[in-house]
């Protein structure tokens, strides 16, 4: 997940340079849903790791 986020953040920077200003800023935006759903998703899966695990 967050390798598409830096991914999207590169192509962003890259079309910012160039001056396509419209993709820059969709691919900003897109670069920030998949960091935040990154971040979601590592805390659930974190959390729920936690309480799966039965020790005898």
């Amino acid at each position: 997940m967050f390798k598409w986020a830096i991914i999207f953040l590169v192509i962003a920077l890259i079309a910012a340079v160039f001056g396509f200003t419209g993709i820059a800023g969709a691919a900003t935006n897109i670069a920030w849903i998949l960091f935040v759903l990154g971040i979601i998703l590592f805390v659930v899966f974190l959390i729920v790791g936690r309480g799966s695990a039965k020790r005898p």
